[in-house]
């Protein structure tokens, strides 16, 4: 292993808000399981680009049965923004060490348009780390498809088995190994740390 791609949310950045998320639960006015349910049917086309903030909200009440105003879509835009919006600094400390080292680096992230905005606006220190960068709204594909993988591996200029692939979800990570990358679910960060060493990825 050479290079390492990196997944954004649950590794570099922070899980949703659990706060954030009661609070959208609540503005929804739908009982939480019926929401998240709703919530995560069409998000794969929201981080594909394939819709925007108004579209996804208005296919999620649709599947609520009750749609949303267009003063909730834009409550909920934002505070669905908020949610995701937290860094782990730890995390970033680590790919920061790896950058130092002289390691290759990509982030593969499903982040809607919104979102990625929202990134470049806040965390940019952080989205530089990565020479390539492969947001999906913006480059047309989400994991697990193979085709959000291989536009990352053109533009890093190397062979799957060249790659560790780190995410935290399990799915992505198996459609990653098909493909022929190492696959690391991840769990924490000194974890992390002993999975590069035994690669022979040196972070400092």
């Amino acid at each position: 292993m050479r290079t390492v791609l990196f997944d954004m949310f649950g590794v570099v950045a922070m899980d949703q808000s659990p706060i954030v998320r009661e609070t959208m639960v609540d503005h929804s006015g739908h009982a939480s399981s019926d929401f998240w349910s709703a919530y995560w049917a069409p998000r794969q086309d929201y981080d594909r680009g394939d819709l925007d903030g108004p579209a996804y909200w208005r296919a999620v009440g649709e599947r609520l049965g009750s749609p949303f105003t267009p003063e909730q879509v834009e409550r909920l835009i934002a505070l669905d923004l908020e949610s995701w919006s937290r860094v782990d600094e730890d995390s970033v400390a680590l790919v920061r060490s790896l950058s130092d080292a002289g390691v290759p680096l990509g982030l593969l992230s499903n982040i809607p348009t919104e979102l990625a905005a929202r990134f470049e606006e806040r965390h940019r220190r952080v989205l530089d780390l990565f020479p390539v960068l492969g947001l999906s709204c913006r480059i047309g594909h989400a994991k697990p498809e193979a085709d959000a993988f291989h536009w990352c591996l053109e533009r890093l200029g190397t062979s799957p088995e060249e790659v560790l692939f780190v995410d935290d979800n399990t799915a992505n990570v198996a459609a990653a190994r098909e493909l022929g990358l190492h696959g690391h679910v991840f769990t924490s960060v000194p974890e992390l740390r002993r999975v590069l060493k035994e690669g022979g990825l040196t972070a400092g």
